[in-house]
């Protein structure tokens, strides 16, 4: 697969930036993703990561670190911190950026290490994909988790882009869950095969952390249906 978004985050950093990253969902039309928006600093970020990044602690995992600026953030606070991306340019911008430990990994293939704070943000619940996929990467962070270890992560309910029935109900094409989408990205002409990301309802990841014997709690809220949420150990 090609590496849109490295590609992008790599002519940003080298100072080639001409144009935003586009997405598309299958509910939603073609949107601009600026590149800036990566390379936020703390007080530019909104307030859930704020929040996220002043909950952590201990030795941090950032799971989809993307451009490195909350690895970044953290890093300069004098945490340890390990950032990892599936985009080989993500990785190697987070790198160049001065993070120290950056690694060009898929979450489910980081084993036999442990974390106190693992971080996954910029709508953390995508990496799941599915609704079926949810157990299988929830028993892997929970491996991943020191005894008294926490994960924060953060979501969106999207009720609110679907149109609402006399009843209260929501319209939903299909019979799949309204929080799996189909994502593409372009970008100087490239364009990405469908891909899939799931943005999750605060009740059906509390069911599935419970089911997983873990415990989720809502952290704080943001203004567009957006939420943090801390995960432990039971």
């Amino acid at each position: 697969m090609q590496d849109i978004l490295g590609s992008a985050l790599l002519d940003y950093y080298h100072g080639n930036y001409t144009e935003d990253l586009l997405t598309e969902t299958n509910i939603s039309e073609e949107d601009v993703l600026p590149l800036p928006y990566f390379f936020r600093s703390f007080s530019e970020m909104p307030l859930i990561e704020q929040r996220a990044l002043e909950l952590s602690k201990g030795t941090i995992l950032d799971v989809g670190c993307g451009a490195g600026s909350h690895a970044l953030y953290l890093q300069n606070k004098g945490m340890e911190v390990t950032a990892i991306d599936t985009s080989e340019g993500a990785a190697e911008v987070t790198k160049l950026r001065g993070v120290s430990d950056v690694r060009n990994l898929d979450l489910l293939k980081l084993q036999n290490e442990n974390f106190d704070t693992i971080l996954l943000l910029m709508n953390g619940t995508g990496i799941f994909q599915k609704l079926e996929y949810i157990a299988v990467f929830l028993q892997h962070l929970k491996t991943l988790l020191t005894t008294n270890g926490q994960i924060l992560i953060d979501s969106s309910d999207l009720k609110y882009m679907y149109d609402t029935g006399e009843e209260g109900g929501i319209w939903i094409p299909g019979d799949a869950y309204y929080g799996e989408l189909e994502f593409i990205t372009q970008y100087k002409g490239l364009k990405s095969e469908p891909f899939n990301w799931l943005y999750l309802d605060e009740h059906i990841f509390e069911s599935a952390c419970l089911a997983s014997g873990l415990h989720f709690e809502v952290i704080c809220r943001g203004e567009n249906f957006d939420y943090l949420a801390r995960i432990s150990a039971l």
